[in-house]
């Protein structure tokens, strides 16, 4: 099981980064330039959680968050994704001075032929997806 785990530090809040992370109305698509409207889609939606399709013609993924404000933690259960298939991510902040501290975890269960000759590359993948959470989160 390929993984990786990171942090950012933001200048936002945690309550703010919880904000950006788990904003699924319209604004999602220009916040996060990794998602295009074409494949972004709530499918059904909690007071805490919310089961989405999103990504781009690339890359996608069919998942479920669950976040807890009074715990700054959200959690991405993946049940599908192309090219990489199921897995999830963990986001834990941690407020700090200048404000928060973003933790993040990533785990994949390849499945496919694919999903299995590509999954070495994730545990380098980190400033990959560094960059893609720096203007969405406020990292520096």
């Amino acid at each position: 099981m390929p993984s990786l785990h990171f942090h950012l530090t933001s200048s936002m809040s945690p309550s703010e980064v919880m904000g950006v992370l788990t904003d699924f109305g319209p604004s999602r698509v220009e916040r996060w330039p990794s998602i295009d409207a074409e494949h972004f889609q709530v499918l059904e939606r909690g007071d805490t959680w919310a089961e989405v399709t999103e990504g781009n013609d690339k890359s996608w993924e069919r998942a479920r968050y669950e976040w807890a404000p009074s715990q700054n933690r959200v959690t991405v259960t993946t049940h599908d994704s192309v090219p990489f298939g199921s897995g999830g991510w963990n986001f834990q902040m941690t407020p700090t001075d200048g404000g928060t501290r973003i933790d993040v975890r990533l785990e994949r269960h390849p499945s496919s032929l694919k999903a299995k000759m590509l999954s070495p590359i994730i545990p380098f993948a980190g400033p990959v997806f560094r960059k893609s959470f720096k203007e969405p989160l406020k990292t520096v």
